[in-house]
């Protein structure tokens, strides 16, 4: 399982918000889980599936073994999910 969060600092409501991504949606989703993400934060609809999370959730995410991943990686994940997504519809 690969799990990827990404190096975005975007400041909304007080927070600053980077994205988390994975190689498919069920590692995505389970991850999310098990580090307490909320669901809501989830974004189907977006131009790519993914999570935004804090970057305080960020950090949980490396702990727990999330990798750094630059705007490549960040593009390759979303571009699959995405493909994923499409074929679940």
């Amino acid at each position: 399982m690969a799990i990827y969060v990404d190096f975005v600092r975007i400041e909304f409501k007080g927070h600053r918000w980077c994205h988390m991504l994975a190689d498919t949606l069920q590692e995505l989703h389970e991850f999310a889980a098990l580090i307490d993400v909320d669901k809501r934060l989830f974004h189907r609809n977006a131009s790519y599936p993914h999570y935004d999370i804090t970057v305080q959730m960020r950090e949980t995410a490396l702990e727990y073994g999330a990798l750094p991943a630059d705007r490549k990686k960040i593009i390759e994940c979303a571009k699959k999910l995405k493909i994923e997504l499409n074929h679940q519809a």
